[in-house]
Protein backbone atom coordinates (compact mmCIF):
# COMPACT_ATOMS: atom_id res chain seq x y z
CA UNK A 1 0.00 0.00 0.00
CA UNK A 2 1.46 3.08 -0.92
CA UNK A 3 2.18 6.02 1.88
CA UNK A 4 -0.79 8.29 0.54
CA UNK A 5 -3.06 4.98 1.42
CA UNK A 6 -1.79 4.99 4.60
CA UNK A 7 -2.48 8.25 5.72
CA UNK A 8 -6.11 8.17 4.21
CA UNK A 9 -6.79 4.86 6.38
CA UNK A 10 -5.05 6.78 9.43
CA UNK A 11 -7.49 9.88 8.59
CA UNK A 12 -10.08 7.28 8.43
CA UNK A 13 -9.71 5.65 11.81
CA UNK A 14 -9.27 8.75 13.68
CA UNK A 15 -12.17 10.96 12.23
CA UNK A 16 -14.42 7.60 12.87
CA UNK A 17 -13.20 6.74 16.23
CA UNK A 18 -13.64 10.45 17.34
CA UNK A 19 -11.94 9.89 20.55
CA UNK A 20 -8.38 8.89 20.88
CA UNK A 21 -6.69 5.77 19.52
CA UNK A 22 -3.03 4.09 20.60
CA UNK A 23 -0.17 3.53 18.35
CA UNK A 24 -1.08 -0.07 18.41
CA UNK A 25 -3.65 -0.09 17.41
CA UNK A 26 -3.64 1.83 14.43
CA UNK A 27 -0.76 0.28 13.40
CA UNK A 28 -2.32 -3.53 13.88
CA UNK A 29 -4.98 -2.29 11.48
CA UNK A 30 -2.57 -0.81 8.77
CA UNK A 31 -0.62 -4.18 9.51
CA UNK A 32 2.58 -1.95 10.07
CA UNK A 33 5.48 -1.52 12.72
CA UNK A 34 4.61 1.04 15.40
CA UNK A 35 7.88 2.88 14.07
CA UNK A 36 6.60 3.38 10.59
CA UNK A 37 3.33 3.90 11.61
CA UNK A 38 4.34 6.73 13.90
CA UNK A 39 6.64 8.12 11.14
CA UNK A 40 3.79 8.34 8.75
CA UNK A 41 1.65 10.27 11.51
CA UNK A 42 4.27 13.12 12.46
CA UNK A 43 4.02 13.92 8.52
CA UNK A 44 0.51 14.09 8.84
CA UNK A 45 0.80 16.01 11.65
CA UNK A 46 3.24 18.76 9.85
CA UNK A 47 0.99 18.75 7.20
CA UNK A 48 -1.84 19.51 9.39
CA UNK A 49 -0.20 22.57 11.06
CA UNK A 50 -0.47 23.96 7.71
CA UNK A 51 -3.44 27.10 8.00
CA UNK A 52 -5.39 25.51 4.74
CA UNK A 53 -6.62 22.58 7.00
CA UNK A 54 -9.01 22.91 9.57
CA UNK A 55 -8.17 20.07 11.84
CA UNK A 56 -5.28 18.42 13.56
CA UNK A 57 -3.77 15.28 15.13
CA UNK A 58 -2.81 15.41 18.59
CA UNK A 59 -0.78 12.97 20.12
CA UNK A 60 -2.25 12.16 23.82
CA UNK A 61 -0.06 9.80 25.84
CA UNK A 62 0.99 7.40 22.90
CA UNK A 63 -2.76 7.78 21.15
CA UNK A 64 -3.22 9.85 18.65
CA UNK A 65 -6.74 12.01 18.07
CA UNK A 66 -7.92 14.04 15.14
CA UNK A 67 -9.61 17.50 16.18
CA UNK A 68 -10.55 21.06 15.18
CA UNK A 69 -8.07 23.59 15.01
CA UNK A 70 -8.93 26.10 18.64
CA UNK A 71 -8.55 28.60 16.44
CA UNK A 72 -11.66 27.80 14.31
CA UNK A 73 -14.02 26.99 17.52
CA UNK A 74 -15.80 30.40 17.10
CA UNK A 75 -17.10 28.96 14.09
CA UNK A 76 -18.05 26.01 15.62
CA UNK A 77 -19.81 27.59 17.82
CA UNK A 78 -21.92 30.00 15.68
CA UNK A 79 -22.89 26.71 13.77
CA UNK A 80 -23.97 25.43 17.19
CA UNK A 81 -26.24 28.46 17.71
CA UNK A 82 -28.35 28.21 14.48
CA UNK A 83 -31.61 26.84 15.29
CA UNK A 84 -32.27 23.76 13.77
CA UNK A 85 -34.50 23.06 10.69
CA UNK A 86 -36.53 19.57 12.11
CA UNK A 87 -37.47 17.45 9.40
CA UNK A 88 -41.09 15.67 9.90
CA UNK A 89 -41.02 12.36 7.91
CA UNK A 90 -43.87 10.58 6.58
CA UNK A 91 -43.23 8.00 9.61
CA UNK A 92 -43.24 10.73 12.27
CA UNK A 93 -46.23 12.67 10.74
CA UNK A 94 -48.15 9.34 11.10
CA UNK A 95 -46.82 8.96 14.19
CA UNK A 96 -47.41 12.44 15.35
CA UNK A 97 -50.94 12.51 14.14
CA UNK A 98 -51.78 9.28 15.63
CA UNK A 99 -50.71 10.85 19.18
CA UNK A 100 -52.97 13.65 18.12
CA UNK A 101 -55.54 12.31 17.63
CA UNK A 102 -55.57 9.09 20.45
CA UNK A 103 -54.13 11.26 22.52
CA UNK A 104 -53.33 10.43 25.70
CA UNK A 105 -51.76 6.81 23.71
CA UNK A 106 -49.59 4.44 24.97
CA UNK A 107 -46.43 2.81 22.45
CA UNK A 108 -48.24 -0.55 22.52
CA UNK A 109 -51.48 1.81 21.05
CA UNK A 110 -49.94 3.78 18.46
CA UNK A 111 -47.60 0.28 17.36
CA UNK A 112 -50.69 -1.66 17.08
CA UNK A 113 -52.25 1.24 15.10
CA UNK A 114 -49.17 1.94 12.82
CA UNK A 115 -48.75 -2.47 13.00
CA UNK A 116 -44.83 -1.23 13.64
CA UNK A 117 -42.64 -0.55 16.27
CA UNK A 118 -42.58 3.47 16.92
CA UNK A 119 -39.94 3.72 19.68
CA UNK A 120 -37.68 5.80 17.20
CA UNK A 121 -40.72 7.90 16.23
CA UNK A 122 -41.86 8.58 19.72
CA UNK A 123 -38.20 9.05 20.89
CA UNK A 124 -37.57 11.66 17.70
CA UNK A 125 -40.86 13.85 18.28
CA UNK A 126 -40.16 13.63 22.12
CA UNK A 127 -36.98 15.18 20.80
CA UNK A 128 -38.08 17.63 18.70
CA UNK A 129 -40.62 18.93 21.57
CA UNK A 130 -43.35 17.95 19.52
CA UNK A 131 -44.57 15.49 21.88
CA UNK A 132 -44.29 14.69 25.64
CA UNK A 133 -44.93 12.44 28.35
CA UNK A 134 -47.88 13.16 29.91
CA UNK A 135 -48.03 10.45 32.84
CA UNK A 136 -48.42 6.59 33.11
CA UNK A 137 -51.07 4.96 32.59
CA UNK A 138 -52.94 2.64 35.47
CA UNK A 139 -52.32 -0.53 34.25
CA UNK A 140 -50.06 -3.86 34.36
CA UNK A 141 -46.28 -2.34 33.48
CA UNK A 142 -47.61 1.14 34.13
CA UNK A 143 -47.10 2.29 30.51
CA UNK A 144 -46.32 5.94 29.61
CA UNK A 145 -49.04 8.03 27.92
CA UNK A 146 -47.68 10.52 25.34
CA UNK A 147 -49.75 13.76 23.96
CA UNK A 148 -48.85 16.72 22.08
CA UNK A 149 -47.18 20.02 23.32
CA UNK A 150 -47.90 23.97 22.88
CA UNK A 151 -45.09 23.92 20.41
CA UNK A 152 -46.93 21.24 18.24
CA UNK A 153 -49.82 23.46 18.72
CA UNK A 154 -47.58 26.43 17.74
CA UNK A 155 -46.28 24.88 14.75
CA UNK A 156 -49.64 23.22 13.09
CA UNK A 157 -51.08 26.93 13.84
CA UNK A 158 -53.77 26.21 16.49
CA UNK A 159 -54.73 27.06 19.67
CA UNK A 160 -55.86 23.11 21.41
CA UNK A 161 -56.29 19.97 20.15
CA UNK A 162 -60.31 20.58 19.45
CA UNK A 163 -59.07 22.35 16.26
CA UNK A 164 -57.18 19.56 14.43
CA UNK A 165 -59.23 19.29 11.47
CA UNK A 166 -61.74 16.20 11.55
CA UNK A 167 -61.63 13.83 8.98
CA UNK A 168 -65.41 13.24 7.11
CA UNK A 169 -66.70 9.57 6.46
CA UNK A 170 -65.39 9.16 3.21
CA UNK A 171 -61.97 10.16 4.14
CA UNK A 172 -62.01 7.81 6.77
CA UNK A 173 -63.40 4.68 4.47
CA UNK A 174 -60.86 5.50 1.98
CA UNK A 175 -58.01 5.44 4.68
CA UNK A 176 -59.25 2.14 5.34
CA UNK A 177 -59.43 1.17 1.93
CA UNK A 178 -55.97 2.26 1.11
CA UNK A 179 -54.32 0.69 4.55
CA UNK A 180 -55.93 -2.53 3.46
CA UNK A 181 -54.94 -2.59 0.17
CA UNK A 182 -51.66 -2.03 1.32
CA UNK A 183 -52.01 -5.20 3.99
CA UNK A 184 -52.96 -7.25 0.97
CA UNK A 185 -49.54 -5.91 -1.10
CA UNK A 186 -47.54 -6.96 1.73
CA UNK A 187 -49.31 -10.46 2.34
CA UNK A 188 -48.48 -11.50 -0.63
CA UNK A 189 -52.98 -11.55 -1.38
Amino acid sequence: MSRKKYEAAIEAILFTMGGSVELGKIAEALELEKDETKKIIDGMIRRCGDASSGVQIIELDGAYQMCTKAELYEYLIRIARQPKRHVLTDVLLETLSIIAYKQPVTKMEIEKIRGVSSDHAVNRLVEYNLVCELGRLDAPGRPLLFGTTEDFLRSFGVQSIDELPVPSRVQVEEFRQEAEAEMNLKLGI
